[in-house]
């Protein structure tokens, strides 16, 4: 897996940085700078015309470099701004106010999609079933089928848990809801770009991502995948002139396109398409099954090296289960996070998970090593200790 390390020139950011914080936002591509200069020179010389020679169509064209990468079929993703925006739109596709109106989801999703289906909920008189997590590492997949009923509507479910990097037996989960009646929004932000996963073989409902983490793609560029027979089905109430079947036609009434243009709402978000570009093209290059064999190989040498500190994992240790980063419970975690930024080593901290440490396929392994050889140091050093006391903590 060496060869992959001739893409470290590709990433401007590791010449001076041990970075290890792809999970929450993926090194910056050298292609990047260029793709940014190519939109600044479209607006300039090209002006309104930018839009009938590609800007339009760049929620679409982008999005189908993004499927390669899902296993999704041309003409199925949409680009957005963010997941909220996605699972919004999707939950506006639905009636909440009938016999069948539970959402059930893992009691560890990411707060952003909770806040969603909480808002909607309680203007509809909707009911959320939360299945809890007993070690606050995993969910139980037969808890997660129990709670999944006919009276379920929807099951909005992480792929991998931001806590702690668990990846949910999406396949039971799909399997499970179909038999129901009920609908699955699968959230592949902490799984797109480091495990291998092809929604058309899933035969998941709905999809949705960014491509700020393993995508290398940056903020702004959410992503929305459809299931193609789904695409007439509904009407999403949130919408736009963008999901029109004719939108330059300025007509006054809604008549929704009949592909995947029907998820669009208002003008496209074009410097963040241009922006996210990229990074899809090197991870398709790379490819997915190339990244997670050497994620796998990194994240288990990094619990061997918290082993030897005696430091808890607070991510499963089954290589099969475990996303693309480690999380370590380590002492004083945010102020060893802070000092770690200091020394130009860069990780980050999650209250009631711990130190979040995420190596991607550019990464070596000494820089594997030197993080937790940079962690040890910090906690041995006697002034780190001073540090400590000045700021109040308590030993």
């Amino acid at each position: 897996m060496n060869d992959l390390l001739t893409y470290r020139g590709q990433f401007p950011i590791l010449e001076t940085t041990n970075y290890l914080i792809n999970h929450s936002l993926g090194a910056m591509p050298k292609g990047t700078y260029d793709r940014m200069c190519d939109y600044a020179e479209t607006w300039a010389t090209r002006g309104i015309r930018a839009w009938e020679e590609g800007w339009w169509e760049m929620p679409i064209t982008i999005g189908n470099k993004l499927g390669r990468i899902i296993g999704a079929q041309p003409g199925t993703v949409a680009m957005h701004q963010n997941v909220s925006v996605c699972q919004a739109l999707i939950l506006s596709c639905f009636d909440l106010t009938g016999r069948r109106n539970k959402i059930v989801y893992e009691a560890m999703n990411f707060p952003s999609v909770m806040y969603v289906y909480e808002a909607h909920a309680k203007a509809a008189n909707a009911r959320i079933v939360t299945v809890p997590s007993e070690d606050g590492i995993t969910i139980d997949t037969q808890r997660m089928l129990d709670a999944i009923d006919d009276e379920t509507l929807l099951v909005p479910i992480s792929h991998v848990l931001f806590r702690s990097a668990y990846i949910q037996d999406v396949k039971a989960i799909i399997e499970k809801a179909h038999a129901v009646g009920a609908y699955v929004i699968l959230d592949a932000y902490q799984s797109a770009g480091t495990v291998p996963f092809s929604v058309t073989n899933l035969q998941v409902d709905f999809a949705t991502g960014g491509s700020v983490k393993w995508l290398c793609g940056g903020p702004g560029a959410g992503w929305l995948y459809v299931r193609p027979d789904l695409h007439t089905k509904f009407q999403p109430k949130v919408t736009g002139w963008a999901a029109h079947r004719s939108p330059f036609a300025f007509e006054a009434e809604m008549d929704y396109a009949t592909d995947i243009h029907r998820y669009l709402h208002g003008s496209p978000a074009i410097p963040a398409l241009y922006a996210a570009e990229s990074g899809y093209d090197l991870i398709n290059e790379v490819g997915v099954e190339r990244i997670r064999a050497k994620s796998i190989q990194q994240t288990s040498r990094l619990i061997e090296l918290a082993d030897e500190q005696g430091w808890p994992i607070n991510s499963p240790r089954v290589a099969a289960q475990r996303g693309g980063s480690v999380i370590l419970n380590v002492p004083f975690a945010g102020e060893v996070v802070r000092e770690l930024a200091a020394r130009n080593v860069l990780v980050d901290y999650r209250p009631g998970a711990g130190i979040r440490i995420g190596p991607h396929f550019f990464n070596t392994d000494d820089e594997v090593e030197a993080v937790i050889n940079e962690i040890k140091a910090i906690l041995e050093t006697k002034a780190y200790e001073k540090y400590l006391s000045a700021s109040g903590v308590k030993f």
